[in-house]
């Protein structure tokens, strides 16, 4: 059994981008731990019932991953270029340190939502082996809405070259994402049933399974 440690900018980053495979954790023994960096916030503009219910949604959410307690860093959402970097890893760090993660899941380094890339840095700081000895393995996910949409002629996109199979999850995770009500839309919105199943599908056929998603393995120790 394995500690795993699933990092998302915003809450619905993890289901979109791994949540079947943070079932089958479950499902398999491991112990999943979540964290979001990210909160909506009173003083940034967002009405009190909005934020009571993004909180109602991730408690909701984390009941059905089985968690029993999500890890709320609670910067401001949208805005993490305002807040130094060295802020963001002491946090991270923290959390590190406290959960002792062996694989670590974090959001592609180059989607087109600037948290993520600001997240992605943050967590790389935080996997050096010398400072963080239980993280063995890391890999990177894709979010749909914001994967996809990069536009950086320099860079060659998200290239997964692990696959996990989620055909029996596929159901499930769908269901957890529409907890997220606001975040969910009708087909072609990325964020709709259809575009879901059909990434699951895409994926599997990449990889030879009925229902997959996949990863970009950035680093595994193995000793």
């Amino acid at each position: 059994m394995s500690t795993v440690l699933v990092v998302a900018p915003h809450p619905d980053d993890e289901t979109l981008g791994c949540g079947g495979t943070m079932l089958r954790h479950v499902e398999l023994g491991d112990t999943v731990h979540w964290l979001i960096v990210t909160h909506v916030l009173e003083e940034f503009g967002f009405a009190s019932d909005r934020i009571e219910r993004r909180e109602d949604e991730i408690d909701r959410v984390a009941d059905r991953y089985g968690i029993e307690r999500p890890i709320n860093l609670e910067f401001p959402t949208t805005r993490l270029d305002t807040q130094p970097m060295s802020t963001l890893v002491n946090a991270i760090g923290r959390v590190f340190q406290e959960v002792e993660p062996e694989l670590i899941y974090v959001p592609y380094r180059n989607d087109i939502h600037t948290d993520h890339a600001i997240v992605f840095d943050a967590v790389a700081s935080c996997t050096k082996w010398f400072r963080y000895p239980s993280v063995r393995r890391v890999l990177a996910y894709e979010t749909l809405s914001e994967t996809e949409f990069a536009l950086d002629p320099d860079v060659s996109g998200f290239q997964p070259n692990v696959f996990v199979e989620i055909a029996e999850f596929v159901q499930e995770k769908i269901e957890i994402m529409q907890i997220y009500e606001s975040e969910v839309g009708a087909h072609p919105f990325p964020r709709s049933e259809s575009a879901i199943r059909a990434r699951a599908t895409l994926r599997g056929s990449a990889s030879g399974f009925e229902a997959a998603e996949a990863f970009m393995l950035l680093k595994e120790m193995v000793g």
